[in-house]
């Protein structure tokens, strides 16, 4: 039976550039996508003013869920760079709603514990949906959500996605969707140019010569984000033997169920 997948974002680019791969993997093999954004994304530039931004970025995220062939995304509209400053609970209150509604099997959001995550919204993000996928089984948390017609929901499998291998225990192989994520992050135009400029700028900073590195690559910022998707995807895609691949811990039931699971499977014939 074909799945139904629930991503939970900071922003409008990051189903796309964090897990694109295997969501239009997924979407191969029939999976419905939905995509709940917690923010506007409206501080993402150095050119264009914010609220001209937010709604630049909300149709950006529109056009690639398109691409993908992913539902249309469901923006929270909370402000970019601002997340951590929520009341505690809300975010937590609107990802377990949404998990409560789709009723997922899968359920994509950024890694509490990666370690190499500096973003504030993308931390805030991370414990929000953690908790969230943890509790929305449970029928006290929240029991207004009863009298909309929404009840308590387990997600029996979670693929929490990473900024570096470390900490990964499960690597999608996605050379086959490579091309879909690209083609889905050539839609958000304005973060392109923005993400690539800041790499430059640092780059730059640093000493390096990136026009002689990256070649007419430094004049195009897809292609130089292409190369940096590919180099990524090819660095995780060596740990399974693959072109390319995305990094998750990846996790599903309580430990002593995961144990229970392994003790009543049959055995293995060598």
């Amino acid at each position: 039976m074909p799945k139904t997948v629930l991503a939970l974002v900071p922003h409008p680019d990051d189903a796309e550039f964090f897990a694109g791969g295997t969501i239009a993997k997924m979407i191969s093999e029939e999976a419905r996508v939905f995509m709940v954004v917690a923010t506007d994304g409206r501080k993402g530039s150095f050119e264009h003013e914010s609220e001209k931004l937010a709604v630049m970025r909300a149709e950006e995220a529109r056009r690639a869920a398109d691409v993908m062939g992913m539902e249309p995304p469901v923006f929270l509209g909370h402000r970019d760079l601002e997340v951590d400053t929520l009341r505690p609970g809300l975010l937590r209150e609107e990802f377990i709603r949404a998990i409560r509604q789709h009723r997922p099997d899968v359920l994509i959001a950024p890694d509490p514990f990666d370690a190499t995550e500096v973003h504030p919204d993308h931390r805030a993000v991370a414990w929000a949906a953690s908790d969230a996928v943890s509790f929305a089984a449970l029928p006290l948390e929240h029991p207004e959500h009863r009298a909309e017609g929404l009840e308590p929901h387990y997600v029996p499998e979670k693929y929490f996605y990473r900024e570096s291998l470390q900490g990964a225990n499960k690597i999608v192989d996605i050379t086959q969707t490579m091309g879909r994520k690209l083609a889905a992050l050539a839609e958000h135009k304005s973060q392109v140019v923005f993400l690539v400029e800041e790499v430059m700028r640092q780059a730059r900073i640093a000493g390096l010569d990136v026009e002689a590195l990256l070649g007419e690559a430094a004049q195009d910022p897809m292609a130089a984000l292409t190369w940096a998707m590919q180099a990524q995807g090819a660095e995780a895609g060596a740990k399974i033997g693959v072109e390319y691949g995305e990094p998750f811990r990846y996790a599903r039931f309580h430990p002593l169920v995961e144990t229970l699971l392994a003790a009543s499977a049959p055995p293995q014939l060598s």
